[in-house]
């Protein structure tokens, strides 16, 4: 039996992967603000719509984006308030 590897994976380590996919930013850490990696309206719903993919959840706003800027802001909330599968 193998593991899921969205299970297996931090949230933080998604988001980092998936803010640096989003915005073709190779260097991105966990600590880089959207903004000032280029991030706007579209990136923003392009984040937010692979992130209810990996959780199977489509309750994720957008707005969530724009208010935790950083992979690790918006981890800390994904898992408060959604939690991980």
């Amino acid at each position: 039996m193998t593991e899921n590897t969205a299970t297996a994976v931090s949230t933080l380590d998604l988001l980092v992967d998936v803010f640096r996919d989003v915005l073709d930013y190779a260097d991105l850490t966990a600590d880089t603000d959207f903004y000032e990696a280029g991030g706007d309206s579209l990136t923003a719903f392009q984040i937010t719509g692979r992130l209810q993919e990996i959780l199977g959840s489509d309750d994720i706003p957008v707005s969530l984006v724009f208010a935790y800027p950083t992979p690790r802001d918006l981890a800390e909330v994904v898992d408060a308030d959604f939690g991980r599968p």
